[in-house]
Parts: structure tokens; C-alpha cells; sequence
């Protein structure tokens, strides 16, 4: 089930946000198409915090201080999905499982958590497990709202 977008006629930002953080990312990963997302980033401010499911801030790593290494990581987890032969359509799976429902924004500064809660089935395997939350940080330009780094792989609470 594809999601729609709760903020689309309510507030443009969080609308555009959402857009840009769930419907395109989702489409984007699961064709394993990085020109969908490209422009989304602020390369030269970007950066990634891995929290590897860890409340501990201490045990925090920067899992990506170059954008480049981030984008090839990305594509390299992608096409691994385009490998692997799911029980249910991927994008509707993903759609299912991630909720985009607090998006502060201040200043032309904002923060998303992006949430994921679920299970992929995979045929003949083991279900995926996506059980964990990013938050997004994000810069208003006058090209629109842009990614300049998340903390991902945190622990999930409700």
C-alpha cells in the first residue's frame, strides 16, 4: 500500500519534506535509482551519524563523512534489494512499515524521524526485519528543502 501524503494541503514544507523522505526515497531504492535523489543533498555540508541501535551516544560512530561514500553505500544496498526476491511488492512492503509523522521545522532548519516498524517477507528466507529510526536533518534553499546529514540505526520507540 503506497502511502499518501498527510501533509499535501495542510503545510507546504512538512508536505515536501514527506515527499522528498518517503514517497521518492521508497521509489528511488527500490528501482536503485540514485538521479531520483541526487538533488536532494547538500553534498558539501552532509553528513551521516550511525547509531548502530545503540541509546548510548557514546558507542555513535560518523559512519559517513564524505556524501560520496554515502551515495555509493546507498546504490550497493539498493541493487542488493533488485538481487533479492521478495514475497510482496518492495515499495508497498517499505511504504507499510515507515511512518513520517513529527517534521519540527524552525528557521529554515528542520529535523524529520523517519520511522520503520515492520517485516519483508523474502521468498525462501527469512523475513527482513526493519525495526529502527532516522532522524533528518534538512536546510531550506531556494532550490527547496535539502538532506544535510541524519543520524540513522536508532533505537525504535513508539
Amino acid at each position: 500500500m503506497i502511502k499518501s501524503n498527510p501533509f499535501l494541503g495542510k503545510d507546504s514544507d512538512r508536505a515536501e519534506i514527506w515527499d522528498m523522505l518517503v514517497a521518492k526515497d521508497i521509489k528511488a531504492y527500490t528501482q536503485a535509482d540514485w538521479s531520483m535523489v541526487e538533488n536532494d543533498f547538500l553534498e558539501q555540508e552532509f553528513f551521516a551519524v550511525n547509531a548502530g541501535f545503540d541509546q548510548d551516544p557514546g558507542n555513535w560512530n560518523l559512519a559517513f563523512s564524505r556524501f560520496d561514500d554515502y551515495r555509493d553505500s546507498w546504490l550497493e544496498a539498493a541493487r542488493a534489494s533488485l538481487d533479492t526476491e521478495y514475497a510482496e511488492p518492495l515499495e508497498d512492503a517499505i511504504h507499510t512499515l515507515t511512518t513520517l509523522e513529527q517534521i519540527e521545522v524552525k528557521d529554515g532548519k528542520a529535523i524529520a524521524r523517519k520511522q520503520f516498524d515492520g517485516t519483508i517477507q523474502v521468498v525462501g528466507k527469512e523475513p527482513e526485519i526493519l525495526k529502527w529510526q532516522t532522524l533528518y536533518y534538512l536546510k531550506q534553499t531556494p532550490s527547496g528543502w535539502k538532506i544535510v546529514g541524519f543520524t540513522g540505526y536508532l533505537p525504535y520507540t513508539a
